[in-house]
């Protein structure tokens, strides 16, 4: 064969390499492993419904079509986002001449998430039935995406992103039966790996472009700079409208709120790398430093809004080091939610609870009828009592239940804040024995 004889032409090079039976894919051993759930069907040849839940070019639509060849099933495929009833009846009408030849029938939705209400309810009678077994593919978490009912009658496996070895692999593969006699370094194959991130079809169309470029300059051993020149640098795996953006910002704010700068700081600059929109990080931050560290150490806040507001003068790259700082100071604040706590119990018990009024004495009496009436009468004024405080007094409607919500930690600021409270309240306590 020559060089760069292609015996597929016009096929891309993702579908030449596409393998057709369980033991000819590379990764997801959890799935398709001895005595693991997928293996266990191609096994039986019984197929059940199930979503496959992953990121892309890790397999979903591969890994659908080898299970209908191994069960023997009628393959029917479906594009959620172009499909309507239309061929949800049309998907129903093959289903039920192939039952009459014995034969199953799986229905392949892919971007199930994308799948709308009308089309759910006209498919589901015939997943209910067993008419039709489907396979959902979906890059989005289907608790969310997909309808309660038809999620209740399938089964969820959660695909992985390709491991760097796993590449690897697929790199040598296509090597060998895509690319015969064109030779990489191995500063090329890390950087085709690294810009792949875990996407397959990435390497794979990535490799199809190496090989396009090489014919034109006729080019037969490919290097880091050959792929530099080649390849633009694509984004790492990031959706901002998706899992991997809302899985990075949780571990963003888990990482700041476990003290740990490092990994904060790494996730943050995942998420620029990703594209995420600096002005939303910062808004993140914000509330990290009030949920997180709250008055455990006020500066937090303010140095969050004062990184916001550098960023929105200077813009990137230049803001995105306030951001940075802001993130580093963040994660080694001291915490306390003690005051999200509280805020998150008070509202809880407003909500559940009736209107009491408010106590004659913390009333206004702006007028005469409502001074008559009572309005602030036996009111005492805090600035008059000994040391500022009038102990003992009510605040709250009468015979509403004692409560203490805010109850500060042993952390920052807010061991001075709990000392003084419990001055306030040792006062309280001296002024009932009082009265007694």
């Amino acid at each position: 064969m020559d060089l760069f004889e292609d015996q597929w032409q016009g096929v891309p090079l993702a579908e030449q390499l596409r393998p057709t039976t369980i033991d000819q894919v590379i990764g997801q051993q959890h799935l398709i492993g001895a005595g693991k759930p997928l293996a266990m069907i191609v096994q039986s040849r019984q197929a059940h419904s199930f979503i496959l839940w992953g990121p892309p070019g890790v397999g979903k639509t591969t890994l659908a079509r080898i299970i209908a060849a191994a069960v023997g099933a009628e393959f029917i495929q479906i594009a959620a986002v172009m499909a309507g009833v239309k061929d949800i009846r049309e998907s129903v009408h093959r289903a039920e001449q192939s039952r009459q030849f014995g034969k199953q029938t799986i229905v392949f939705i892919d971007e199930i998430h994308r799948f709308n209400k009308a089309q759910q309810d006209a498919f589901l009678p015939h997943v209910e039935s067993g008419l039709l077994t489907f396979i959902g593919a979906t890059t989005e978490n289907p608790s969310f995406e997909v309808n309660s009912a038809l999620l209740s009658r399938a089964s969820v496996y959660v695909l992985q992103p390709l491991s760097n070895d796993e590449m690897s692999q697929l790199f040598e593969r296509a090597s060998r039966q895509a690319l015969p006699g064109l030779t990489f370094d191995d500063e090329a194959r890390v950087r085709l790996i690294g810009y792949a991130d875990g996407d397959a079809r990435r390497l794979l169309n990535q490799l199809e472009q190496l090989r396009t470029a090489a014919v034109t300059g006729g080019v037969g051993h490919i290097d880091g700079d050959f792929i530099a020149r080649t390849l633009a640098q694509n984004l790492r795996r990031f959706d901002k409208g998706g899992d991997a953006f809302y899985d990075q910002i949780s571990a963003l704010h888990k990482s700041v709120r476990g003290s740990s700068p490092d990994a904060a700081l790494y996730w943050f600059c995942r998420m620029l790398d990703g594209g995420a929109d600096p002005r939303y990080l910062a808004r993140r931050l914000l509330r990290m430093a009030w949920e997180d560290i709250g008055l455990a150490d006020p500066r937090a806040a303010r140095i969050a809004l004062d990184a916001a507001e550098t960023y929105e003068r200077m813009g990137s790259p230049e803001g995105e080091l306030a951001l940075a700082d802001a993130v580093i100071y963040l994660a080694m604040a001291a915490k306390s939610n003690a005051a999200y706590v509280a805020y998150n119990a008070a509202r809880g018990f407003v909500a559940g609870d009736g209107s009491r009024p408010v106590p004659m004495h913390l009333r206004n009496a702006p007028t005469r009828l409502m001074s008559d009436l009572g309005y602030g009468r036996d009111y005492r004024y805090a600035h008059d009592e000994d040391e500022g405080y009038a102990a003992d007094e009510n605040y709250f409607p009468v015979g509403m239940p004692s409560v203490e919500w805010y109850r500060p930690v042993d952390r920052g600021l807010e061991i001075r804040i709990g000392e003084k409270l419990a001055q306030l309240r040792a006062a309280d306590r001296r002024a009932r024995l009082k009265k007694s």
